[in-house]
């Protein structure tokens, strides 16, 4: 019997010794973040967050769910594969406001407002923004950041070469600027890209044609898409189509910049997103200013981040999002990406001087969504809103992509 107690004890010591070493840590818990950031600034600014989220968030590992695509089109189609087989991503990354609706109505995404009142961020982020992320009293994302989309983009060597010098106070004077450049022998006036960006400049339009107020309106069913301020707008698009490359809806947006760095254009009305990528591909020498007729007034997406339903990992998406919607993250995130943080707190020292003046204006200006880029609008409305633009393309006709238009605002509307 002793010897059984002798052989037991040493078993025993065995044992806890093994349990002692350093294999026996516990791997860390992996958090899948589902983004459409794959390259260039968008994936810069993402591996500055990934660092900051190691950091912040001890025993939990970051696991890349990236699907490249322009404007995440390939990332959302896996994504819905994914939902409909219910494997969804413990976060995924999706335009804040409207375009979250299709998620909420599926039950597919958490409801986060405990988080800005725990968080402290109604006291960081602008009154506006938490109005437009709010759908029937509750907030399901986190904003990483804040893209302004009426910017129009400049090369300034090539309006000089048409006696431009100033950039054009109202859209008259735009359109007298195309006619110069056109004039000139400039091959594409305004470099333009595909069905969405398409609707990007249609919707600067209607900003400068309806006003800030009666734009927004467009999406919550206040304003009438049949009126004559949006024939007028139409007509405008339609006019500034007509100084633009003919391939237009073969190019996605950097193969349409491409046009303005080589001089075959004057002018780009894209994100300011633009900024970053300009600078990567060594063109530092542009300009830009806000649409004409869009005065003071700022269209705004933010890329954000969800809680999906039935997430494997909470604890770490949790520190995830708590990451991304802190004023470090937001700051190393921004910096790298060419956007500005969603915050107003973020010091705006280390930043562009593109970004500082986004900064500044993102706090004073008036707010705007974006259909293009899901806070106007859901998916559903986007997709059907691109088919009109491609039908267009073919068959210009400014009375029936009207019609086509309110139509779409017919069916999917909500309050």
């Amino acid at each position: 019997m002793r010897m059984v107690a002798v052989i037991a004890a040493a078993a025993l010591l065995t044992a806890s010794a093994c349990g002692s070493g350093k294999n026996d840590t516990p791997p860390p818990a992996t958090v899948e973040v589902f983004t459409w950031w794959a390259e260039g600034g968008e994936k810069a600014g993402l591996d500055a967050l990934v660092a900051r989220f190691d950091a912040d968030c001890p025993g939990q590992r970051f696991e890349n769910g990236a699907v490249a695509g322009g404007a995440g089109v390939n990332a959302k189609q896996e994504l819905t594969r994914r939902m409909a087989r219910h494997d969804p991503p413990d976060t995924f990354q999706a335009h804040a406001g409207a375009e979250l609706l299709d998620y909420i109505d599926a039950g597919q995404v958490e409801d986060l407002t405990a988080y800005y009142e725990s968080w402290g961020l109604r006291d960081v982020l602008p009154a506006g923004l938490i109005d437009d992320l709010t759908v029937r009293g509750k907030i399901y994302s986190v904003p990483a950041n804040i893209h302004r989309a009426n910017v129009v983009w400049t090369n300034p060597a090539v309006l000089a070469g048409a006696g431009i010098t100033t950039p054009p106070k109202d859209l008259p004077a735009f359109i007298d600027n195309l006619a110069k450049l056109k004039a000139a022998g400039v091959e594409a006036p305004l470099a333009l890209g595909r069905d969405w960006t398409q609707l990007m400049l249609l919707e600067a339009v209607l900003i400068t044609d309806l006003g800030p107020d009666n734009f927004a309106g467009l999406f919550t069913g206040r304003t009438d898409w049949r009126g004559a301020p949006v024939t007028k707008a139409v007509n405008d698009f339609t006019t500034l189509l007509g100084y633009g490359n003919l391939d237009r809806d073969t190019l996605d947006w950097p193969q349409a910049e491409r046009l303005l760095i080589d001089g075959k254009a004057g002018y780009q009305l894209m994100g300011d997103w633009a900024a970053a990528d300009l600078e990567a591909k060594n063109f530092p020498g542009y300009g830009w200013f806000t649409f004409p007729g869009n005065g003071n007034t700022f269209q705004w997406l933010a890329d954000s981040f969800t809680l999906s339903t039935g997430a494997s990992n909470i604890t770490g998406t949790e520190c995830w999002l708590k990451t991304v919607s802190s004023a470090t993250g937001q700051q190393l995130f921004n910096e790298a990406k060419g956007s500005i943080p969603a915050r107003v707190d973020v010091p705006s020292s280390g930043f562009s001087p593109y970004q500082q003046s986004a900064m500044t204006d993102w706090k004073s200006a008036t707010q705007v969504p974006s259909c293009a880029h899901g806070s106007g609008c859901s998916q559903a409305w986007q997709s059907a809103v691109n088919a009109a633009l491609r039908s267009y393309s073919t068959s210009p006709d400014p009375a029936t992509l009207q019609a086509a238009l309110a139509q779409a605002a017919t069916q999917f509307v909500r309050p």
